[in-house]
């Protein structure tokens, strides 16, 4: 049975071959790779599904001036869209596609705080993860609308979001001692599994990194990549622990962390494969892959890291976000501290007030100095 497609994907039989193609409603068809799975099918289908080709066919289809819609269509033809990386496009595109579809009618100069709470907001009361995404991409468009020119009936002069509290998110956490002794039970060195968790742990690359690492990244003595994320460049120290697992892993292919296939992963067939063997090892849910990057900074700041020394090694591009790390650690070392102190007070309490003690002090009080 074919594959199920995404919506707008549709199947082309030509001359005896099949095509895969992007089209919505009667507009152009976009030719897309032939391979749903891939990770090239992926971003040309996020880019299709982003409208790229939008900005040719404006004025055929309709769009009011004024409206959400075209904001968004001003956006794309922006420096600032434009400028983003493909990835960056990719990750943007089901956001600016929700926005279109749901609210594109919406005049922009309509935006008022309530209506972005209750109209676009609103409908994702039980996910604020995605309610967060939303907001994230409508005050992209309302900066954009905010360096319109007068005359452009989509400018803004001041931001309706503004005071629009962030929906709270669950935020993933770091893993414990005890659930990284449980995974390490389960995939002991020389598995897949465990070399992927070593490289994550111990360098502390995220799933959009660490699934395309190649050999030629590890050199004697460290590590070196750049960040997806934020375009960094990190070098860190080869840990023992990660050393013993790469040792134990075969050099076949450039990419360290391969598929059955012998190629390299889709950051999302990465996540899958991860999540699978969370799961084998008995975790719970909230046990993310990228719990181990939040362990590696935990671990550090344990060590007595400085924030910038944690800065450097995880790629941040703020000292705000490393020093998240080196509170926490305070908090938990002050905590413990301060119990001990209170049993050692507790100690020399006791020390004080036993009965030799009492006489003691009770034979020279009558002692005049």
């Amino acid at each position: 049975m074919p594959r199920k497609l995404p919506p707008h994907v549709e199947r082309n039989h030509v001359k005896g071959r099949t095509y895969l193609s992007f089209r919505r409603g009667k507009g152009p068809r976009i030719r897309l790779p032939a391979d749903p799975t891939s990770e090239e099918f992926r971003v040309a289908y996020q880019a299709a599904l982003a409208g790229e080709t939008a900005p040719k066919t404006t004025a055929n289809t309709g769009i009011t001036p004024g409206t959400i819609a075209a904001l968004i269509v001003s956006y794309m033809k922006s420096r600032a869209y434009t400028g983003l990386r493909p990835t960056t496009k990719a990750g943007y595109a089901s956001r600016i596609e929700t926005l279109r579809t749901d609210h594109g009618h919406r005049t922009v100069t309509g935006l008022t705080q309530e209506r972005i709470n209750n109209g676009i907001l609103g409908p994702y009361a039980d996910r604020p993860g995605a309610a967060l995404s939303l907001l994230k991409m409508l005050r992209i468009l309302i900066q954009h609308a905010m360096t319109l020119d007068d005359k452009n009936p989509c400018k803004l002069r001041f931001d309706p979001s503004a005071g629009i509290k962030r929906p709270k998110t669950k935020e993933i956490r770091a893993w414990t001692d005890s659930e990284l002794a449980a995974f390490e039970r389960r995939w002991p060195i020389g598995t897949k599994q465990r070399t992927a968790y070593a490289l994550m742990l111990y360098v502390g690359v995220a799933r959009v990194d660490v699934h395309r690492m190649t050999w030629r990244q590890v050199e004697e003595g460290g590590v070196g990549y750049t960040r997806h994320k934020t375009g960094v460049g990190v070098d860190v120290g080869l840990h023992s622990d990660l050393q013993a697992a790469l040792a134990e892993w075969p050099r076949d292919h450039v990419t360290i962390i391969n598929t059955e296939f012998a190629k390299p992963f889709t950051v999302d067939g990465f996540s899958r494969f991860m999540r699978d063997a969370i799961r084998a090892a008995g975790l719970p849910d909230d046990c993310k892959p990228h719990g181990l990057r939040k362990t590696l900074g935990r671990r550090m700041a344990d060590a007595g890291c400085s924030a910038h020394e944690i800065m450097a090694a995880l790629g941040h591009t703020t000292l705000a976000e490393a020093e998240r790390y080196t509170r926490e650690a305070d908090r938990r070392r002050g905590g413990r501290e301060a119990v001990l102190k209170l049993e050692a007070h507790k100690a020399n309490k006791i020390t004080q007030t036993t009965p030799s003690g009492l006489g003691k002090t009770a034979k020279n009080e009558g002692k005049s100095t």
